[in-house]
């Protein structure tokens, strides 16, 4: 049993504050990478996920990359920690959380690129100019505030 999991024990579905991080990964066409995840159903979302005890934020970064999709990640850029009110989230079985996720840029991902069908549905790289409307809200923020910066 996980941290989380761990947590969820102790205290149900009572909000908790979480931490996370997510990378914007762009390849050498300029692309960024993209995973169709299972929950929210078909919904797009930059790869990421929840702090581990002990575990820096890059070092989350970089482990969940690696779970996601089997890509090893090389140096990271910081683009922004998002929270606040915005950040709050009922997942579908009813926990409820504020998300503190510290976002980066990376363009340095080696590897093949692995779909783990436990989480995910499929991984593209989309030009961005051409990102999906379906992106999960806060990674939208999240991506919006890399495009402003980028260019």
């Amino acid at each position: 049993m996980g941290y989380i999991e761990e947590l969820r024990a102790l205290v149900g579905h009572r909000p908790l504050i979480l931490v996370g991080a997510v990378v914007v990964i762009v390849d050498e066409q300029n692309r960024i990478l993209l995973q169709q995840r299972i929950h929210p159903p078909g919904k797009w979302a930059l790869p990421g996920g929840l702090m581990e005890l002990g575990e820096s934020a890059e070092d989350t970064a970089r482990r969940e990359v690696f779970e996601e999709t089997s890509l090893e990640i090389g140096e990271l850029k910081l683009i922004d920690v998002f929270s606040g009110p915005q950040s709050f989230i009922t997942a579908p079985n009813g926990d409820e959380f504020y998300a503190v996720t510290i976002a980066y840029s990376t363009r340095e991902a080696r590897g093949e690129l692995v779909v783990d069908l436990t989480e995910s549905l499929d991984f593209r790289y989309f030009p961005q100019d051409e990102l999906p409307e379906t992106i999960v809200g806060s990674h939208r923020r999240i991506l919006d505030r890399y495009l402003s910066h980028s260019e």
